[in-house]
C-alpha cells in the first residue's frame, strides 16, 4: 500500500515536470501575431483578399485622411460643391437620406412642360365662287401645358402658338390659365381662362351654353377645339344631397361662328351664299359686368344614373337676330332652363336632355329679326356592337314657339324655317391593331331640312409620340339656305401629323 502511494506520487511529479516542455514544442506563430489569439487559424488567403484585421490592428491611413470618428465616411466633395441646406437649417445636422432628397429636389424643374407639335392642311374638293382660296386649313401649332400645386391651390396653363397659312398670320391662343382654390374638401373655386362643358349630347348641345368653335370643327382640327375657352369664375359645392356648379363670366363669351372669311354661308339679306368679300358684320355685347353670363347646374347620382338641372342667363351664343340700319348681326338676350338624365340601359348607355330657350326680347314672336323662343329635345343611346366596335345614335328636335306670329311677320325676301327641325346622328367607331388604328364616322342627317353632314376620319398611332390622321367634312343639302346645305361648297378633306412630348 505504501509502495502504491509512493508510485503515484512520483508519477504526478513526472507529469508536472514534462508538461512545460511539451507546450514549448508547438510551432510558433509569425512575428507580430503571437498575441492575437491561441485559437486554431485557417490558411492565409491570397494577397488583397485577406479578411479585415481585428479592431486596433488596421494599418494607419495616410496623413490627413483619418476619420473624425469610427463610422465609415464617404469622400468629401470639392470645396464649393457641397449641397446647401434650406435657409434657416444651416446649423442643423441632416441625415444622409435627407441630404439625398434635398439634392433631388434641387435638380427638379419648378415647371414640367408637355404638349405637342401639330401640322395639318386641308382643301375644298369643290369650287366655291365666294372664296378666293381653295385651302380651308393650313397651320403649324405648338401646344404647351404645365401645372403647379401648393397645398390647396393649383394653377394650370395650356397655350397654343399657331401659324395660320390660310389667314396668313401668327397668333397665340390661351386655352387655359386658371387657378383652383379648395378651401375645404367640399368646395372649390376656379377662376381664369378655362374650357367649360356639361350636358349629355354627343356633338349636339342644349344646356351646354358655353362657347363653341365652329370654324375649327368644319375645317378638320382636332375635335377638342370644338370647345372654345371662356373667361369665367366657376364655383363647385359637392355634398350628399345635390352638387352645385355656378359659372360666371363678367363679359359675354360668344361662339367662334362662321363669318365668311374661311367658309362661305347663306346670307338672308343677300338671298345667296356669300364669302370673304361679304363677311358677316356683327355687334357683340362687350361691356364688362353689364353684358355678363351666369350658368347653373344642379346634379346628383341616383345609383348608376345621373340627374341634372340647368339654368342660364346671357345671350344667344351665335348671332340670333339682325339689325337693319346699319346692317349687323346681333346677339339677343336669352334665358335657358333644362334637365338631363343619363345612365345604363340594357347593354349600353342612354341619355335624354330637354331645354327651353326663352328669347325674352321677342316672346310674342312678332319680331322676325330676333330668334323666337324654342323647346329642344335630345335622346341618345350608345353601346358596343362588336369587338372594339361601338355605335351611338341620337335624335334631336328644335320646336319653334309662336310659329304663326313668325310666319305672319316674316319679310317676303326671307325663307321661312320649319316649325320643327328634326335631326338624327350616327357615330361608328372601330379600333384595330391593338387600338393603334381607329376608323370613325360621325353623320348628321335632317329629314326636315333635307340636308346632312358627314365626318369620316382615320387615325393611326405610329408610336407613343407620333400620330397621323386623315378625314373629311362633307356637306349635303337640297337647298342652299338650310343649316348644312349652305356649306356645300365648303366640303373639304384634310390630313395632319402630331408629335407629342
Amino acid at each position: 500500500m505504501r509502495v502504491g502511494n509512493t508510485l503515484c506520487g512520483w508519477l504526478c511529479i513526472l507529469i508536472f515536470l514534462v508538461m512545460p516542455a511539451l507546450q514549448a514544442s508547438e510551432p510558433a506563430l509569425p512575428p507580430g501575431l503571437e498575441a492575437v489569439s491561441q485559437e486554431k487559424t485557417e490558411p492565409a488567403l491570397p494577397a488583397g483578399l485577406e479578411p479585415s484585421l481585428p479592431a486596433g490592428l488596421e494599418p494607419a491611413l495616410p496623413a490627413g485622411l483619418e476619420a473624425a470618428d469610427q463610422e465609415k465616411a464617404e469622400p468629401s466633395l470639392p470645396a464649393g460643391l457641397e449641397p446647401a441646406l434650406p435657409a434657416g437649417l444651416e446649423g442643423l445636422s441632416v441625415p444622409e437620406e435627407e441630404k439625398d432628397t434635398l439634392k433631388t429636389e434641387k435638380k427638379e424643374s419648378p415647371l414640367d412642360f408637355h404638349g405637342f407639335w401639330d401640322v395639318r392642311g386641308g382643301s375644298r374638293i369643290t369650287s366655291d365662287r365666294a372664296q378666293s382660296k381653295d385651302a380651308t386649313l393650313g397651320e403649324m401649332r405648338l401646344q404647351l401645358k404645365t401645372d403647379k400645386g401648393w397645398d390647396r391651390v393649383f394653377i394650370e396653363f395650356t397655350g397654343d402658338s399657331v401659324f395660320d397659312a390660310v389667314e396668313e398670320r401668327a397668333r397665340i391662343d390661351i386655352r387655359q390659365l386658371r387657378l383652383t382654390w379648395t378651401p375645404v374638401d367640399s368646395l372649390d373655386f376656379r377662376i381664369g381662362r378655362q374650357v367649360l362643358t356639361w350636358g349629355t349630347g354627343d356633338m349636339l348641345f342644349i344646356n351646354d351654353l358655353f362657347p363653341k368653335d365652329w370654324r375649327s370643327y368644319f375645317s378638320g382640327r382636332d375635335v377638342e377645339y370644338l370647345k372654345a375657352p371662356s373667361n369665367a369664375l366657376r364655383v363647385g359645392w359637392f355634398n350628399d344631397v345635390m352638387n352645385v356648379e355656378v359659372a360666371y363670366a363678367p363679359r359675354f363669351n360668344p361662339d367662334r361662328y362662321i363669318t365668311g372669311k374661311r367658309f362661305s354661308y347663306f346670307s338672308p339679306m343677300h338671298g345667296r351664299t356669300v364669302g370673304r368679300s361679304q363677311r358677316l358684320q356683327t355687334q357683340e355685347p362687350k361691356d364688362w359686368f353689364d353684358n355678363d353670363e351666369v350658368a347653373l347646374r344642379l346634379y346628383r347620382n341616383i345609383g348608376s344614373t345621373q340627374l341634372a338641372f340647368y339654368g342660364y342667363s346671357g345671350y344667344w351664343k351665335s348671332p340670333g337676330g339682325m339689325q337693319l340700319i346699319p346692317s349687323r348681326a346681333v346677339f339677343p338676350k336669352l334665358r335657358a332652363y333644362g334637365a338631363s338624365l343619363r345612365g345604363a340601359l340594357g347593354k349600353g348607355i342612354a341619355n335624354i336632355e330637354i331645354g327651353y330657350y326663352d328669347s325674352y326680347q321677342d316672346r310674342s314672336g312678332s319680331n322676325p329679326f330676333v330668334n323666337n323662343s324654342e323647346f329642344r329635345l335630345l335622346i341618345g343611346y350608345e353601346r358596343e356592337i362588336g369587338h372594339e366596335f361601338t355605335a351611338s345614335v341620337q335624335y334631336y328636335l328644335e320646336h319653334m314657339m309662336r310659329y304663326r306670329a313668325y310666319k305672319r311677320t316674316l319679310p317676303f325676301f326671307m325663307h321661312a324655317r320649319d316649325q320643327d327641325r328634326h335631326l338624327f346622328t350616327l357615330r361608328l367607331t372601330k379600333q384595330l391593331m391593338q387600338q393603334n388604328l381607329i376608323l370613325s364616322l360621325f353623320a348628321y342627317g335632317s329629314p326636315s331640312d333635307a340636308d346632312g353632314y358627314l365626318r369620316p376620319n382615320i387615325t393611326y398611332k405610329i408610336n407613343d409620340n407620333w400620330t397621323v390622321d386623315f378625314g373629311g367634312n362633307i356637306f349635303l343639302g337640297r337647298h342652299n339656305y338650310s343649316f348644312f346645305g349652305q356649306f356645300q361648297d365648303n366640303t373639304n378633306i384634310y390630313g395632319g401629323v402630331r408629335v407629342s412630348f
